[in-house]
């Protein structure tokens, strides 16, 4: 999730396992463990658009990373803070906890974090949390800064700082359950369109767990489709969008086109701008103004793959990757009609394509 959320788990988590034994410095050291993780963009400026793809939430976010990073920094932390009270134990729990905690969350959300690397490539997600949320994140951090002002060995220290932690780990659950009843919908709206289907993303939308989008995987198109947990019905219109996966059959599938597939799971639709320019559009993430359901806006997540000659292979060529991701400031108005759909106003003029 976003920095200050993680932020946040970290001294909370830090403030649970030494915070009673050294204070603030347990949550300044758990605020640091949750933040190390997402360190891995620092590699950005020496990788490419789709190395940085592959390589983010992999080595620092995987269960590797948590059992041999976690000893190391609570040595050092321990020799260099360690007093009779608080052991090496202490800190490598603390470490662990940080690390782990962020992997884990991280694997809430929508991208897919790589757990199991560098065994496997695979980014696990289970779509059920949006990367910004401050449903999650403002209770959590105004009970953790609340728990901090406390004196150290005080109850109500320990107590604000749990109920921080109960609540949002709460939150996350009621995400789960949100998501399960959601997927039923889309299903059972799927089956009464006759939509045949091989697999399907049901995944929250942003700032919120009670709109939901589902990308549906058909033979030759994708469908999407809207549920709010607060709509009047379980009417689900959806629009489609042609897969023209075709337009890659006479590209050579390199390393680099492979690993951009790859990091889809398969969600993708393919334009061709020109003969020697195509766009690969990640629909994992939907598009910007989706969920007013006409089946336009513009598709957050696009990489486009330009063709050059390559003057060592004649007829092939050189794929270049760039990243043309839709963002967009909007103003308050639209966040009113976005908040207005989540709480079950519709938008009536879409229809199946």
């Amino acid at each position: 999730m976003d920095s200050l959320t993680q932020v946040v788990l970290g001294a909370s988590v830090g403030e649970a396992v030494l915070g009673k034994k050294i204070g603030i410095r347990a949550s300044i050291f758990g605020a640091i463990a949750g933040t190390i993780p997402d360190l891995d963009v620092l590699a950005n400026p020496f990788l490419d658009t789709v190395g940085e793809l592959t390589f983010h939430r992999s080595i620092t976010h995987s269960l590797l990373f948590c059992f041999l990073a976690s000893p190391l920094f609570g040595y050092l932390l321990h020799r260099i803070y360690g007093k009779d009270q608080d052991t090496f134990k202490d800190w490598t729990l603390l470490f662990f906890l940080g690390f782990l905690t962020h992997s884990m969350l991280d694997t809430c959300t929508t991208w897919g974090t790589q757990l199991l690397y560098p065994f496997s490539s695979y980014g696990f997600a289970t779509y059920s949390v949006f990367v910004v949320d401050p449903h999650y994140t403002l209770p959590f951090m105004i009970l953790l800064i609340w728990s901090l002002c406390k004196p150290k060995r005080s109850k109500i220290r320990r107590q604000l700082n749990y109920a921080g932690l109960i609540i949002s780990t709460s939150y996350l659950a009621l995400g789960f359950v949100m998501q399960h009843k959601a997927k039923n919908v889309f299903t059972q709206a799927l089956q009464e369109e006759n939509i045949q289907y091989s697999d399907m993303i049901v995944k929250t939308t942003p700032m919120n767990i009670w709109l939901w989008s589902a990308s549906v995987n058909s033979e030759d198109e994708y469908y999407t489709g809207f549920y709010s947990v607060f709509d009047n019905d379980e009417e689900v219109t959806f629009s489609s969008s042609p897969k023209h996966h075709d337009l890659l059959n006479n590209i050579e599938l390199t390393p680099k086109l492979k690993d951009l597939l790859y990091v889809t799971k398969g969600y993708y639709t393919v334009e061709k701008i020109d003969d020697t320019t195509y766009n690969i559009n990640d629909l994992r993430f939907g598009s910007f103004d989706g969920w007013k359901g006409k089946g336009e806006g513009k598709i957050v997540f696009v990489y486009q793959m330009n063709l050059t000659e390559d003057p060592h292979r004649p007829g092939q060529y050189v794929q270049q990757f760039t990243q043309k991701s839709y963002k967009k400031i909007e103003g308050l108005d639209y966040f009113k009609q976005y908040f207005s759909r989540v709480y079950g106003v519709k938008y009536r003029d879409s229809a199946v394509k």
